[in-house]
C-alpha cells in the first residue's frame, strides 16, 4: 500500500513539475501577467461570480431572487472549500518567495484543492443555465482556475482538484439555488 501512495504522490509533483514548466513558458510576458493576475485577483472571494450574478438577474427582468441565490451558493462553497475540505488535506503551497511581476494577495488556506479553481467552475455551471452567455462564463472560469497555477499560488494538481470539486457542487448548485427567473419562482 505505501509503495502505491508513494507512486501516486511522484505521478502528481510529476504532472505539477510539467505544467508548472509549461506556464514558465508564458509567464514574464506582459500581457499574459496581466490577464493572469487580474483573473486571479478577480476570482478572490467569489466576487466576480456574484457580479456576475447580479448582471444574469438584471438581465432576466430583475431578478432578486436569482440573484441572493447565486450570492448563497458563493458562500456557501467558500464554507466548504475552506473551511471544511481543505482543512482534511492540508497541503503546502508552492513557495512564495519566488519573483512575481504583480503584486497578489497570499492566501491563507491550505493549497488543495484550489478555491479559486472550485468557484469559477461551480458558478460557471450554475449562471450557465438558460443563460446565452454560457460561453463567457466557462472562458473566464477557465482564466481563473489556471491563473492559480500562473501566478504561482498553486500546484495543477490543486486546480485539478477544484475544478472536479466545482463540477460537483456546480451541478448540486444548479438543483438547489436556481438562478434563473422560472426556476427561482418555482415553476419548472
Amino acid at each position: 500500500m505505501k509503495h502505491h501512495v508513494r507512486t501516486a504522490r511522484r505521478g502528481v509533483a510529476s504532472f505539477d513539475t510539467a505544467v508548472d514548466r509549461a506556464f514558465d513558458r508564458l509567464r514574464g510576458n506582459v500581457v499574459a501577467d496581466r490577464v493572469f493576475y487580474a483573473a486571479s485577483e478577480l476570482g478572490d472571494f467569489g466576487l466576480i461570480w456574484v457580479m456576475f450574478g447580479t448582471l444574469k438577474a438584471l438581465r432576466q427582468g430583475d431578478n432578486l431572487a436569482g440573484a441572493l441565490h447565486m450570492t448563497a451558493a458563493m458562500g456557501v462553497e467558500s464554507v466548504l472549500v475552506n473551511g471544511i475540505i481543505k482543512s482534511c488535506f492540508r497541503r503546502t503551497r508552492p513557495p512564495w518567495e519566488v519573483e512575481r511581476p504583480l503584486r497578489v494577495r497570499r492566501p491563507l488556506t491550505s493549497s488543495f484543492p484550489s478555491g479559486h479553481a472550485t468557484s469559477a467552475v461551480s458558478a460557471a455551471i450554475i449562471l450557465s443555465e438558460d443563460d446565452d452567455l454560457w460561453p463567457l462564463y466557462a472562458v473566464v472560469a477557465a482564466l481563473v482556475a489556471t491563473s492559480r497555477i500562473y501566478v504561482k499560488i498553486h500546484h495543477a494538481s490543486d486546480v485539478a482538484g477544484g475544478i472536479a470539486v466545482g463540477v460537483a457542487l456546480g451541478l448540486i448548485g444548479r438543483r438547489l439555488m436556481p438562478t434563473t427567473a422560472t426556476q427561482a419562482a418555482g415553476r419548472p
